[in-house]
């Protein structure tokens, strides 16, 4: 529980961190003056003053804000102490805000600079996510590596990870390439993955370069769309080598043992453990000969894999070992130099991207369900299992909700970057800004949209923690 806490402090202060620094630095740069920088909303925790800026640590951790003299339409909204002022006729009961004088503005304010400079200040917090993830993408790569990528032969099926309406595809022969899937041609799995990730929801067709194409029916769930996915084994040359043999198994009965190399199994000569899994698989209650090399002989056994069930009712064959070297790791990695790691790096962002755009665009066409939507709870318990896999696993996690923060900062909710960035664009239009009045009543807007948003997610979080 300790670990999930503070992964999720640390992915939480970090993003956030930088999202503001982005908005800090260009604000700095353009000569703007700004009053404050927090890191969370509402009643200051802890913090401390340098020069003109105060530096703060917030009650409430689930954002941040950078205070500009000028913007006071985001005072109230973001935190900052004072009520927002109005000038002009309305009264306080035509907006439910305090009325004070006109502020005159100082050369200093945000309104005083030019439409490029605010621009640039508004969207240097979406820049530095994504340049964070472009340097953490590279990083990995320059460091740990980047798996070569499969080609799109399929190893193997795991049919237990089939959702419903896609129970064809277990019927695929080992070694068969996919050459299309939908209306996208794909020549390895990396492109597999993102033609059946970026499916709408409903029937979808594969194809293949020998048999007859099969259809199936895409989910609309991003984790059932994952465990899709997932199904897909690569075709990899991993040695047939048993690794662990578990008690009481067939395997154990039959007297396998860690180290022992299949050779053949049921009269076929076998190069892979994918290969010698699907051969046992296929028969469920079966006596399977099998011709294992041991200490350098070769010894003929017999065993007879135990009968289990997949949800659809189908039996495949299980005889309880796992193989010496993981399948995973039969795809090397590969350490890149730094142009190709930078490159790398925004090849996966983009990527990120439009993923990220292509489920927003499906949330908003109802092709996906709103029950995908996850709030703070689900992000804690993802970066808690994500610690745990490793410092490689963890940094490419935080890359990702980098890019998905920053996508989600650009939805043109007034509050949000990309609402005040539709404001600018109405200036640019108009040749002069909105009235403050319209942009505090569009702000109140955006609040309660985004509180809305925040309410929906937690209420999903706190649904699946109870398996509804």
């Amino acid at each position: 529980m300790l670990i999930t806490i503070l992964a999720t402090i640390v992915v939480l202060g970090v993003l956030i961190f930088i999202h503001e620094l982005g908005h800090f630095m260009t604000a700095k740069w353009v000569d703007i003056e700004v009053p404050r920088f927090s890191i969370g909303f509402g009643p200051k925790v802890i913090g401390f003053r340098r020069g003109e800026t105060e530096y703060v640590i917030s009650l409430l951790p689930l954002g941040g804000y950078v205070k500009m003299a000028g913007m006071e339409e985001m005072e109230q909204i973001e935190g900052g102490p004072d009520a927002p002022r109005i000038s002009g006729a309305a009264t306080a009961d035509d907006t439910g805000i305090e009325v004070k004088e006109p502020r005159t503005a100082g050369p200093r304010d945000f309104e005083s600079k030019s439409l490029p400079a605010r621009t640039l200040v508004i969207s240097a917090g979406v820049i530095m996510n994504l340049l964070f993830a472009v340097a953490v993408f590279a990083a990995i790569a320059g460091i740990w590596g980047v798996q070569k990528i499969a080609d799109a032969r399929v190893g193997e099926v795991i049919e237990e990870l089939l959702p419903a309406g896609t129970e064809p595809l277990a019927h695929i022969t080992p070694g068969t390439r996919i050459t299309r899937v939908g209306n996208d041609n794909v020549s390895d799995m990396r492109e597999v993955t993102m033609a059946i990730a970026t499916a709408p929801a409903g029937p979808l067709e594969i194809q293949f370069d020998q048999g007859a194409p099969v259809r199936i029916q895409v989910p609309s769930a991003d984790s059932m769309k994952g465990r899709l996915i997932a199904a897909f084994q690569p075709a990899v040359q991993t040695p047939a080598r048993v690794g662990e043999v578990i008690a009481g198994t067939a395997a154990a009965r039959a007297g396998l043992q860690p180290g022992d190399e299949i050779v053949r199994a049921a009269g076929q000569p076998v190069t892979s453990w994918q290969q010698f899994k699907s051969i046992i698989e296929r028969r469920p209650g079966e006596n399977v000969p099998l011709t294992i090399e041991r200490e350098g002989r070769q010894l003929t056994i017999d065993i007879t894999p135990t009968p289990s069930q997949m949800p659809n009712g189908e039996a495949f064959g299980r005889i309880g070992v796992t193989p010496a070297v993981p399948e995973a790791s039969a795809l090397p990695k590969e350490r890149l130099g730094f142009f190709a790691a930078i490159g790398h790096g925004f090849s996966e962002t983009w990527t990120v991207v439009a993923l990220t755009v292509e489920f927003l665009k499906d949330l908003l066409t109802g092709q996906a369900s709103p029950r995908n939507l996850g709030g703070p709870i689900e992000i804690g318990r993802l970066s808690g299992q994500v610690v745990r896999l490793g410092f490689e696993q963890f940094l490419g996690f935080m890359a990702l909700f980098s890019v998905n923060l920053a996508v989600l900062n650009l939805l043109p909710i007034p509050i949000l970057d990309g609402g005040h960035l539709m404001f600018l664009a109405v200036e640019a239009v108009r040749g002069r800004a909105l009235s403050l009045q319209t942009r505090m009543r569009l702000s109140q807007v955006g609040f309660l949209i985004v509180l809305a948003i925040m309410l929906w997610a937690v209420t999903n979080d706190v649904l699946k923690r109870f398996g509804i």
